[in-house]
C-alpha cells in the first residue's frame, strides 16, 4: 500500500525534526520546507495527502498559504493543520477562518498530533471520493449523483470527455508531465461549469483522462463549447518547440513503424434524457462511449450531442 505523504513546514529545524520522526515512525511518507513560499511551491508541484504549517514564518507566514491553497479548486481538499506558538483565541480563529483543518499550540505532544494527523486523514478519505491528482469526486461519488438525478426525474446531461492521443503524449515526455496536463484539463472543465454551468452541477474525475460533468441540457453545450476551444487553445503549448513547429511527436509501434501522432485533443460525448428516457445509469455510460468514439473520428478537440429520440 502507498504510504501517505505529509508536508511539514517550519522555520525551526528542531520541530521539524520531531515532527519528521514522529510521523516517519507511524509509516507516513514525509517531506519538508523551512519558509511558506517553499512550502506552497512543494503543495503546487505535488500535493501532500496533508500539509502541516508553522503560523509563523518568514516568506509567506501559514495563514497566508493556507488562504492560497483553499481558493484553488484544485487544492483547496488538501487537509492543514496549522502550529503556533501563541495560544490566544484570536490566532485560532484566523487560522480556521482562513481554511486549516485543525490548529495546535507548541510545544504539543507527538502522540497528540499523530490522532489529529490520523483523524484528519480519515475523515477526509470518507468525506471525499476524490481523485488523488485533482481532487475531483471520483467514481463512487459520480455513479451515486447520476443515480439520485435518475431516481428524482431530473432532466439531466452527463458530459464524458477524455483526452486523444495522451498515451503517446505520456510516453514521449513521462507522467509528471501527463499530470500536468490532466490538472490543465481540470481547470478548464471548472472553469466552464463556473461560467456556463448552474448551481447544483457536478464534476468528476473518472480517473487517467477521463472526466464527467452533469449539467442540464441547456447548459451541457456551452460548457462543452468553453471546453473544447480552451483546450485547443493551450495544448500546442504541453510540447517542446520541436514537436509544437511541426504539430505532432514520432512514435513508433510493436514493430517498430514510425508514425506521426498529433497533438493531444479533447473529445466529449453528451447524453441526456430530454428526448427519450433513461432509467439506468448503465445506458448512460454506454451511449456516452458510443459519443465519445464518435467525437474522437473527428480532427481536433470536439464535442458531439446524442440526438435519438425514444
Amino acid at each position: 500500500m502507498m504510504k501517505q505523504r505529509i508536508l511539514i513546514v517550519d522555520d525551526d529545524p528542531d520541530i521539524l525534526d520531531v515532527i519528521r520522526i514522529t510521523l516517519e515512525s507511524e509509516g507516513f511518507d514525509v517531506t519538508e520546507a523551512h519558509d511558506g513560499e517553499d512550502g506552497l511551491e512543494k503543495v503546487l508541484k505535488r500535493p501532500p495527502d496533508l500539509a502541516i504549517f508553522d503560523y509563523k514564518m518568514p516568506r509567506k507566514d501559514g495563514v497566508d498559504v493556507c488562504r492560497i491553497l483553499k481558493k484553488d479548486i484544485l487544492l483547496r481538499h488538501v487537509p492543514i493543520i496549522l502550529l503556533t506558538g501563541k495560544g490566544e483565541t484570536s490566532d485560532k480563529v484566523t487560522g480556521l477562518e482562513a481554511g486549516a483543518d485543525d490548529y495546535m499550540v507548541k510545544p504539543f505532544e507527538p502522540e497528540e498530533l499523530v490522532a489529529r494527523v490520523k483523524t484528519i486523514l480519515r475523515r477526509t478519505g470518507i468525506a471525499l471520493d476524490a481523485n488523488p491528482l485533482t481532487r475531483l469526486p471520483g467514481n463512487v461519488s459520480i455513479l451515486n449523483e447520476i443515480e439520485e438525478r435518475i431516481a428524482d426525474g431530473s432532466v439531466f446531461a452527463v458530459c464524458y470527455a477524455d483526452l486523444d492521443k495522451f498515451k503517446s503524449y505520456n510516453d514521449k515526455y513521462g507522467f509528471e508531465r501527463g499530470d500536468d496536463v490532466i490538472r490543465s484539463t481540470a481547470r478548464i472543465i471548472i472553469q466552464a461549469a463556473k461560467t456556463y454551468g448552474k448551481p447544483g452541477d457536478f464534476i468528476g474525475h473518472i480517473g487517467g483522462d477521463d472526466f464527467v460533468i452533469i449539467s442540464t441540457p441547456e447548459t451541457a453545450e456551452p460548457i462543452c463549447a468553453y471546453i473544447v476551444k480552451e483546450f485547443a487553445a493551450i495544448a500546442a503549448s504541453f510540447y517542446n518547440d520541436e514537436d509544437r513547429a511541426r504539430g505532432y511527436i514520432v512514435g513508433k509501434d510493436r514493430q517498430g513503424n514510425e508514425h506521426h501522432i498529433q497533438i493531444i485533443s479533447i473529445s466529449i460525448g453528451i447524453v441526456t434524457n430530454k428526448n427519450r428516457p433513461i432509467n439506468h445509469v448503465a445506458e448512460i455510460g454506454e451511449v456516452g462511449a458510443e459519443l465519445k468514439q464518435y467525437a474522437k473520428s473527428k480532427p481536433g478537440s470536439v464535442y458531439v450531442q446524442d440526438q435519438r429520440k425514444g
